[in-house]
């Protein structure tokens, strides 16, 4: 919540300008270390309107050549109820200018089941993919990802579902985590682990045993749930490190995860891609030319020294080569 706030302090002196020029800087950047799509939420508050919207929406079109950008519409609270109209009519208002799904952040609502049922049903009117942050806490009551897996089969919800963070899930139990990922799996949602930004944000009250406040990758994965990782944040009051490389992410997953390194890799690029909706990328002909060339004789070098003098290859063209 301290991070929150501080972003709130200070909301009035980031104007649509700033935000544009910053998110330019950072895509460029990530996509320069290797990323060939990269989806981000950008913020939808009553007190700041469209303004971080439509500042993401300009970045993408600006960029459209050199990476794929989706944006994702991240509402503030509360979203549900008579005291969540005009926050709902704000992501109507997101929706008609191009965005490319629905994000929120349910365990933050008063009711974060109503929550998901409000999401999934505004993600379902506007015929779009729906992310949410997930359940972003170590306390194991704040559990809202059961119900969302059990609302989206009962609606046989149509587009894509994915829950970042559920880091809650890995303070349940061992038959907990296995009845929910199972859950999981039936409903087709994917689970992203953010791990630079939890390891920061999370467990700093925990002194005795601190947690690593990730999701439980083991249990999803055992359960045939697609499991990828990302960044929630980059240099900001939620993280005030980081590179924006994927390498970074992948290393963090395998020191903090236990997640080998093919997998670790795996999680920041093929898994992404399937959640993403977007066909396979590799040299198999058929396999779309979105590459990344690293001068390291295995994945696992690749991600321990994240080296430069990376070749960036979009759809078979040289984007960037440094």
């Amino acid at each position: 919540m301290g991070a929150i706030v501080s972003m709130e302090a200070h909301r009035p002196r980031i104007t649509e300008a700033d935000t544009a020029m910053r998110a330019e800087r950072a895509a460029r950047l990530i996509a320069a270390n290797g990323a060939t799509a990269i989806r981000t939420h950008a913020d939808l508050t009553e007190a700041n309107g469209v303004t971080s919207v439509a500042a993401l929406l300009h970045v993408r079109e600006l960029l459209a050549d050199l990476v794929r950008i989706e944006v994702f519409a991240l509402s503030g609270w509360p979203s549900i109820g008579a005291a969540g109209a005009q926050q709902r009519a704000l992501l109507r208002e997101a929706v008609a200018m191009g965005i490319d799904g629905i994000g929120g952040c349910p365990h933050l609502e008063a009711h974060p089941a109503a929550a998901n049922e409000t999401f999934l049903a505004l993600a379902q009117e506007a015929g779009l993919p729906l992310d949410l942050h997930t359940d972003e806490t170590l306390d194991r009551s704040r559990f809202a990802l059961e119900d969302l897996a059990e609302r989206v089969l009962d609606r046989a919800f149509p587009h894509r579902v994915t829950a970042s963070h559920c880091v809650s899930l890995g303070m349940q139990t061992e038959a907990v985590q296995a009845r929910v990922a199972e859950k999981l799996a039936a409903a087709a949602i994917s689970v992203v682990a953010l791990p630079s930004s939890n390891l920061f944000l999370q467990g700093r009250d925990h002194q005795v045993a601190m947690p690593r406040a990730l999701t439980p990758v083991r249990a999803l994965r055992r359960a045939g749930v697609n499991v990828a990782a990302g960044a929630d944040n980059l240099q900001d009051p939620f993280n005030p490190v980081g590179r924006g490389d994927c390498m970074e992410t992948a290393g963090l997953m395998v020191m903090a995860g236990h997640v080998l390194p093919d997998e670790a890799y795996a999680m920041v690029s093929s898994r992404v891609r399937q959640l993403m909706g977007l066909a396979a990328a590799g040299t198999a002909v058929g396999e779309v030319a979105d590459l990344v060339l690293v001068p390291a004789r295995t994945t696992r070098e690749a991600i321990a020294f994240g080296p430069p003098g990376r070749v960036v290859i979009r759809a078979g063209r040289v984007v960037d080569a440094h």
